[in-house]
């Protein structure tokens, strides 16, 4: 591809000699050590490595134009500075890999509880009734039906361009993070159906107000295809919110929610039963959610709403919901012979906190234990309140060790300590290590109790406990057979 192709449409090509524009570019790069002769070599501040940094390396392996932020001369091949590299980096991966978002049909996913959920109810839904999909996301990719392991819950442009080339699907279905919206990691994708979940406190270590992070999550919105719908949970405020803001830019809205003026309403609610009466199209009908739980009544409508508008009948998907086999990690459901049950969630805000103890509480739980903890340098300002819902909700919690992330197990074990004295009351404790909590709780387990274990997930664990194991589905397994 001629470098004149490359940056089509990135404003950057007044600034090269006419001759330089017919240069053949083999490949982009935004890590030098993939540089190969004839790449443009992108460099990009991170966190923690500065790629204008490893330019001089990129040239040495053949860069044929480099792009990057700092105001640099003298390199002995072209280089153009621009306001900003992510961004850059976007445009040049859509226009190398032919614009891929343009030849799928592009949905994504976005909110603080649900997207895993949401996208693989979608992918579940869509498939029963013939149409393949691609699965970006944060358990993993799913690409032609191949899973592959996925560092990020968005990767960035460079990657996402490259798995979308890959992908012979009909259908991409996207996670889309507040992280990868903030940095570019979507620039060049445009989707035709964009969903919005729900908004709640989380990543205000990132975003530095709530209202940050409803600005981060509305630029999906600014990336839909002309005739691109909106898919939004209208019973969150920030729901409610983002309908306003794209109604006054005319924006087609597909509303989901309790409220009459919703194109798909809930009338009722069972929880017990997880079923729901209906209102679609003026037509009123029974039908169950793929999960079980309020929250999940809300990422079943998402689904099931998405899934309508892209044509599937109702009858369709009512049996496909029937079907669902559930995901690694979301509310995962173990019975134990004495009659107590275990579940393991990936529940790491007060929301989804609250979520899972109100739904072990709808469905029969006699007495429920919570075994939880925080990540290290992650959103401190979210502990005192997942802390407080739980020392509420539950009859017992746990205080124990999740990620570390560089905090030093003392270091948290006082934050713990603190937590709980302030925050906390007379049902808690604290068992420092991950496994060994699980094992106390499911040892004192009686018929009856609920032992919740949120925090994790589908995820392994960063340290070793006492116990050989290296994630909470293990750990309970290992528990139930040296039992």
């Amino acid at each position: 591809m001629k470098i004149n192709q490359l940056l089509n449409e990135s404003g950057l090509i007044s600034r090269l000699d006419s001759r330089i524009l017919e240069l053949d570019i083999k490949g982009i790069a935004d890590n030098s050590s993939d540089v190969a002769k004839g790449f443009v070599f992108v460099a990009i501040k991170g966190f923690e490595i500065d790629g204008h940094g490893f330019i001089d390396q990129a040239i040495e392996k053949g860069a044929a134009l480099v792009i990057g932020e700092q105001g640099i001369t003298r390199l002995g091949v072209p280089y153009l500075q621009v306001e900003n590299s992510r961004k850059a980096l976007g445009i040049l991966a859509r226009n190398f890999y032919g614009r891929p978002s343009d030849q799928k049909i592009m949905i994504g996913i976005t909110g603080t509880n649900g997207k895993t959920t949401t996208s693989y109810m979608l992918q579940h839904f869509l498939e029963s009734n013939g149409m393949s999909c691609s699965v970006i996301g944060t358990n993993q990719n799913i690409i032609n039906g191949e899973k592959m392991k996925s560092s990020n819950t968005t990767p960035n442009s460079l990657a996402l361009h490259k798995l979308l080339t890959l992908s012979q699907d009909e259908v991409v279905i996207m996670e889309v993070s507040s992280h990868g919206l903030a940095q570019y990691r979507l620039e060049g994708i445009e989707f035709d159906y964009g969903l919005f979940l729900n908004l709640h406190h989380e990543h205000l270590d990132y975003h530095s107000s709530i209202e940050e992070y409803f600005q981060a999550k509305l630029t999906m919105f600014n990336q839909m295809k002309e005739h691109g719908i909106a898919v939004v949970n209208t019973d969150n405020e920030w729901g409610r919110k983002l309908c306003g803001i794209l109604q006054t830019k005319g924006k087609p809205i597909y509303a989901i929610g309790t409220s009459t003026e919703c194109n798909l309403r809930v009338a009722k609610f069972h929880s017990l039963s997880s079923t729901m009466r209906v209102i679609e199209s003026n037509e009123t009908y029974q039908m169950v959610a793929a999960m079980t739980g309020m929250h999940n009544m809300y990422n079943t409508l998402m689904a099931y709403g998405t899934s309508l508008l892209l044509g599937i009948p109702k009858e369709k998907l009512l049996n496909s919901i029937h079907h669902f086999k559930g995901v690694d990690g979301r509310f995962e459901i173990t019975k134990l012979a004495k009659g107590s049950i275990v579940i393991v969630d990936y529940a790491h805000t007060p929301d989804a906190i609250s979520y899972c103890l109100e739904t072990a509480k709808s469905q029969g739980a006699q007495r429920i234990t919570h075994i939880f903890g925080f990540r290290g340098n992650r959103d401190a300002s979210k502990r005192k309140h997942m802390l407080s819902i739980s020392a509420e909700m539950s009859d017992r919690y746990i205080l124990t060790l999740d990620d570390l992330n560089n905090v030093s197990p003392g270091d948290m074990l006082e934050v713990l300590n603190q937590l709980n004295e302030t925050y906390g009351n007379s049902k808690g404790s604290i068992v420092p290590d991950r496994t060994l909590a699980i094992q106390q709780a499911i040892h004192e387990s009686k018929e009856g109790d609920w032992i919740v274990i949120t925090g994790k997930g589908h995820e392994k664990y960063q340290q070793t406990f006492h116990l050989p194991t290296d994630s909470d589905r293990e750990t309970v397994n290992y528990i139930i057979k040296q039992n």
